[in-house]
């Protein structure tokens, strides 16, 4: 499995932003997508999931009023929909999958597939 985001940009705060992450190669063996986040000086940390094959997504505690997660089968993509924004959701976004059945995987060693980052930049 080979994984894409994009969509990463500068916002200002209270606007909106949506990365998309599009996966490609063996996807029927990926239970769970979720995207996490790596702020300067911070360690990586979990922003959602969604089981690939259905189910509702879940999220961090910080984000969930506020991000929303689309999964798109058919274009083998997942979504992060971002809505008013703070400058502390300034980071890098990742997108994992994780090909092992988990339940509800949210941390980083239980994802083996990682994309390449995408810089979002929340301006206040």
């Amino acid at each position: 499995v080979q994984l894409q985001a994009s969509g990463g940009g500068l916002v200002q705060a209270g606007g909106s932003l949506r990365l998309s992450c599009a996966a490609s190669g063996r996807t029927v063996s990926i239970y769970h997508m979720a995207w996490f986040r790596q702020a300067p000086g911070k360690e990586r940390q979990f922003v959602g999931g969604v089981n690939w094959n259905g189910g509702y997504p879940y999220y961090e505690e910080s984000v969930k009023d506020r991000f929303i997660i689309f999964r798109d089968n058919a274009k083998n993509t997942v979504a992060l929909q971002m809505d008013s924004m703070k400058p502390d959701d300034t980071a890098v976004y990742y997108c994992a999958a994780d090909t092992i059945y988990r339940i509800r995987p949210s941390r980083i060693d239980e994802y083996d597939t990682w994309g390449q980052g995408t810089l979002v930049t929340v301006s206040s």
